[in-house]
């Protein structure tokens, strides 16, 4: 063919696809339940607004606001003016009036609280702790973006640092996910157990415990646990000194030793009795390399590794859960696993799993309704515990070429709000201590978050991480107040 009917012929296309882009309707077209557009010409001299424009040379990103929030590494106290309570835009559960819906707002990290003294017996637990020899126990839940102990770790802190205690915590009895916060080598006659998973995870009808997983043992298994070796992980995470191993008997007997490396001692310990139950040492020294032996038939549901008496915080991920698998677990079973602990707070932190599916309102007020049985399952099997729910941060995806909020994404952060407190529970907004709307374009920007817009860096989560332990410590200062101005009030004899 000739150069010149080449140029004709092109020519006619681009020509017959500009015209079909300016004829296209604006808004697009709906087949079969799915939406079509085209991009639109430039924009007119007259500046009203098109679509994406037909010829653009890299891939468009809708600019975030001003998000100065998202790069500010310290947030800034409350003035001494703002008030203690600001008032819930969100429906309201039967029973609260708007005088009871509080939310404490620290820089834009922020809870939604049943009523103002929510947390009181979770601090008073706390403050206690050391002093009564207890170690209370946050539980912290969540999907990706806590697998390493990431934002875990930074509340886990703040925690120890405030009220005292030290250790990871609590962890499955072999390495699933590596972990910042301890160095786990397990084998043995171990078949891993989990309510979450693809389909290649081995499933057992409610025997998972309190971690939503475990191990069955057949036979003989150990685990080497030694200080972690990643740097920055705080001091109080690398000694132990109290440990113990959670499990369900289903033999004669459950043997386990605790061999401590570190002082070179064996301590032999072993379960009779059939049914769930908790072993447990306590070293006089603490100790940075323990190997735990054990041989029977029963599933191991966690160790734990704590130092001493104060706050323990649990770093427990779930890799691809959207916080529906709660319910998995009878309620007697999983009562008699919490109550091994003396557990002060349940953090359930999920959301983003489910955003890319919650593409109208039926499919947000079905998860909503399954969120509310989760939270309503947690609260009867560890009563003592308070709950709180936090929602899916901001997470970008293209919409008509552009990356941006999922459109859906503010009314399921309202309606999970709305749930938790319906249901008993407090709510932490990610997306909004974020920046709210398009916050992760520029938390990508500045290295915060990943290439996927949707997961935290370490640098982020460790952002994230002191965002959650400020709006905590803006609680905490805020009850010590109520207290010390409770214990000051004058005698009306």
């Amino acid at each position: 063919m000739k150069p010149g009917r080449i140029a004709l012929f092109f020519a006619a296309v681009i020509a017959a696809l500009a015209i079909a882009c300016a004829l296209f309707p604006r808004d697009g077209i709906t087949v079969a339940g799915h939406e079509f557009y085209l991009p639109g010409v430039p924009p007119s001299s007259t500046g009203e607004a098109q679509p994406a424009p037909l010829f653009t040379p890299t891939v468009a990103v809708e600019e975030p606001a001003d998000h100065a929030l998202a790069i500010t590494p310290d947030q800034p106290d409350l003035p001494s003016s703002a008030s203690d309570t600001l008032l819930l835009s969100l429906p309201l559960p039967d029973g609260i009036s708007p005088a009871d819906c509080y939310v404490t707002d620290t820089g834009g990290a922020r809870f939604w609280l049943p009523d103002s003294t929510f947390f009181d017996s979770f601090w008073a637990a706390a403050e206690q702790a050391r002093s009564h020899d207890r170690i209370v126990r946050i539980m912290h839940y969540g999907d990706s973006q806590i697998e390493m102990d990431r934002i875990s770790c930074r509340l886990r802190t703040y925690m120890q640092r405030t009220f005292g205690g030290g250790g990871p915590g609590m962890l499955p009895f072999r390495t699933i996910i590596p972990t910042y916060a301890v160095r786990q080598y397990g084998s043995g006659a171990l078949t891993h157990l989990s309510s979450f998973g693809d389909s290649t995870v081995t499933r057992s009808p409610g025997n998972y415990g309190p971690m939503m997983q475990c191990f069955r043992l057949s036979g003989s298994a150990n685990v080497t646990l030694r200080e972690a070796s990643k740097k920055g992980v705080d001091d109080r995470v690398k000694r132990f000194s109290d440990i113990s191993l959670v499990y369900n008997n289903r033999g004669a007997t459950l043997s386990a030793t605790l061999a401590d490396r570190t002082n070179k001692r064996f301590l032999p310990q072993q379960a009779d009795s059939t049914g769930i139950g908790r072993l447990r040492w306590h070293l006089d020294t603490t100790s940075a390399h323990l190997v735990v032996s054990v041989s029977g038939n029963a599933e191991l549901y966690a160790l734990t590794l704590d130092n001493g008496p104060g706050v323990a915080v649990d770093n427990i991920p779930m890799r691809g859960c959207s916080g529906q698998q709660f319910t998995l677990v009878p309620a007697d079973r999983l009562a008699q696993a919490y109550a091994q602990f003396d557990v002060g707070l349940i953090i359930l932190q999920f959301g983003g799993n489910s955003m890319p599916y919650l593409r109208d309102e039926k499919a947000i007020v079905k998860y909503c309704t399954s969120i509310g049985r989760q939270i309503d399952h947690v609260r009867r099997t560890c009563p003592k515990a308070k709950v709180l729910f936090i929602g899916p941060s901001d997470m970008s995806t293209r919409v008509r070429g552009q990356l941006q909020t999922y459109p859906q994404l503010p009314v399921v952060v309202d309606s999970l709000a709305a749930t938790a407190l319906r249901h008993g529970a407090a709510y932490w907004s990610i997306y909004h201590a974020m920046g709210g709307h398009n916050s992760m374009l520029q938390w990508k920007r500045d290295g915060l978050a990943g290439e996927d817009y949707v997961h935290f860096t370490t640098r982020g989560a460790d952002l994230m991480g002191d965002r959650l332990s400020q709006a905590l410590a803006e609680s905490y200062r805020r009850y010590s107040l109520r207290r010390k101005l409770a214990f000051h009030e004058p005698s009306n004899n």
